[in-house]
């Protein structure tokens, strides 16, 4: 297939983002030209820069997620004052601590393998017998049985459970479409909020009673964090570990496809970590990161003022590297800009990283090429993603 094909590559992430937010994607298109810090009015600073918005990430002190534009805000509205703090105090660096041996690499692994080997192995027969598969709908139920195996949760439970966990944990994280001015909830949205979260962790307070040490959960049990608290995790790990999931397995599927560059990795599977490095750069499935100013600072010259918000712009900061490039080096600019940073820095990455390659090993354990036979991208979400890839054996 021609190279060409990274105009397909652009044309279909373009549809996905205005899908997912019409908003968003008319900010992202106008923040080619803002240059690498600039005040929007009503939306406060926005950053494309990498460095400047690592350097954001990293001033724990300055750049908050607590407060006016910053992700801690909706969840305090959510789950009190409590899970505020959360974000900035003490116990965040204590839960990150003490789960950290639940995330490594060798962890992720068999993480995978335990919730998602069975699945993944019937896809692989499916694609054998020339049959074809949705990648996305596969995702979600992945992701759904991931989660649930991390949390405590009983994990033996039939693939619409985990449709049903995801779609509620999309309607959720949708309420915050609305966000991108002001994260403050209105009355009707924070309702809706609280039924959709008390429906998404219905079998969390058993499980924070019987989860054995090796869950999230039962973790949370031993270092006294109380059920609201736990709760609130929980569905923070819904959210994290299926959305951004799903949305960086599905368009790293597709990105391959439309680019031609999946033939590059059956010829040569040494490619495929950086086959899933490119793709997570490429679809930044958390495409922009709230912060609150907490005090006045100096930002590339830029006087910001306490109280302001900074919009962190990570799909434009990534992709000023380029196109999709299976063979591209390490760019140290970006470094892994799509899982945060700092403190902050997602937990799950080993985790995101392992089940998408593991998705594409499943997709290319014919030892042929796939192609995308139909495809839907999924409308009025938080994080852009294909409602339906559907593939078959070339």
């Amino acid at each position: 297939m021609s190279r060409m094909t990274d105009d397909d590559a652009t044309r279909h992430e373009a549809r996905l983002l205005w899908h997912a937010n019409p908003g968003l994607f008319a900010l992202l298109e106008a923040a080619r030209h803002t240059g690498p810090i600039a005040r929007v009015p009503r939306l406060g600073w926005v950053v494309t820069d990498p460095v400047l918005a690592r350097r954001v990430l990293n001033d724990h002190g300055t750049f908050t997620m607590g407060g006016e534009g910053g992700v801690g805000h909706l969840w305090t509205q959510l789950f009190g004052d409590e899970m505020g703090e959360f974000f900035g105090g003490a116990r965040h660096a204590e839960v990150r601590t003490r789960a950290r041996d639940l995330f490594t690499e060798d962890a992720a692994r068999d993480l995978v393998e335990r919730a998602q080997g069975a699945h993944l192995a019937q896809l692989a027969g499916q694609l054998a017998d020339g049959g074809s598969v949705d990648v996305a709908d596969s995702a979600r139920v992945l992701g759904g049985r991931l989660v649930a195996d991390l949390l405590g949760l009983p994990a033996d439970r039939p693939d619409d459970d985990y449709r049903g966990l995801f779609a509620a944990g999309e309607r959720l994280a949708a309420l915050a479409l609305g966000t991108t001015a002001s994260t403050e909830l209105a009355p009707d949205l924070l309702e809706r909020a609280h039924e959709i979260v008390d429906g998404l962790t219905t079998g969390v307070p058993d499980a924070y009673r019987a989860a054995g040490p090796d869950t999230l959960l039962g973790r949370c049990r031993e270092m006294g964090l109380g059920l609201p608290m736990a709760r609130g995790l929980a569905t923070l790990l819904v959210i994290a570990g299926t959305e951004t999931g799903a949305s960086g397995t599905t368009r790293t599927v597709a990105l391959l496809h439309d680019t031609g560059q999946q033939h590059a990795l059956l010829r040569d599977p040494g490619l495929t970590a950086n086959a899933v490095r490119e793709g997570l750069r490429v679809a930044a499935p958390a495409p922009v990161i709230g912060r609150h100013v907490a005090r006045d600072a100096d930002l590339a010259g830029r006087a910001l003022r306490a109280g302001d918000r900074v919009l962190l712009l990570t799909y434009r900061a990534t992709n000023g590297a380029g196109p999709f490039e299976v063979t591209r080096d390490y760019v140290p600019e970006t470094r892994q800009l799509w899982f945060g940073g700092g403190r902050h820095l997602c937990l799950g990455a080993a985790v995101a990283r392992t089940q998408i390659a593991r998705m594409l090993g499943a997709l290319h354990s014919t030892g042929r090429p796939y192609r995308v036979v139909s495809r839907r991208a999924a409308r009025r979400v938080l994080v852009p993603s294909y409602a339906s890839l559907v593939v078959k054996p070339a």
